[in-house]
């Protein structure tokens, strides 16, 4: 329970990555933490990559009104569709400038992008996106996780437990 206080948005849109939504959850969830399922549209259900569903508690326009601790932005197709949203890029944005960790894992980097929080940074990301993250000043490195200050950014599925090893570390 080292994370009862801590307060993590995770963000959710159609066609999130299964594994990369639900193994946070979790594992955070098991530390206490007090997690918020954050979409265009509070209440709304949304379909994963897999087609296993999620319900969203709050909306995008109300989280900019919270106060978190962390952000974790799920890859899977879900971060085209985010990003289309102004306010999950005002979201991660307002979260980095308050000193909250930004995680972003798989394609979640196109947040970070669309955030315009990585210049000068450190990071990885799916090796599909390194092109976007590089032109958003991202020096980009391929490992399994990568830890910039409060940014932690991940490659892909397989690197859940250091990713989210990393994050429970970053928020103790």
């Amino acid at each position: 329970m080292s994370l009862r206080r801590k307060k993590i948005a995770i963000l959710v849109e159609q066609d999130y990555q299964d594994q990369e939504v639900w193994y946070p959850y979790f594992r955070l969830t098991e530390e206490g933490a007090q997690i918020s399922l954050v979409a265009p549209k509070a209440r709304q259900v949304y379909p994963s990559k897999h087609g296993y569903p999620i319900t969203s508690n709050l909306s995008s326009s109300a989280a900019l009104r919270k106060k978190f601790d962390a952000v974790i932005i799920p890859g899977g197709w879900a971060p085209d569709f985010l990003r289309r949203d102004p306010n999950m890029a005002k979201l991660v944005r307002k979260i980095h400038d308050d000193g909250g960790v930004v995680a972003a894992i798989c394609h979640g980097g196109w947040m970070l992008v669309s955030a315009d929080i990585l210049r000068g940074k450190t990071a990885t990301s799916f090796f599909a996106i390194k092109d976007d993250m590089v032109a958003a000043g991202a020096k980009w490195v391929d490992r399994e996780t990568v830890k910039d200050g409060k940014l932690i950014t991940a490659r892909k599925p397989d690197d859940l437990p250091t990713f989210v090893r990393t994050l429970i570390e970053a928020l103790l």
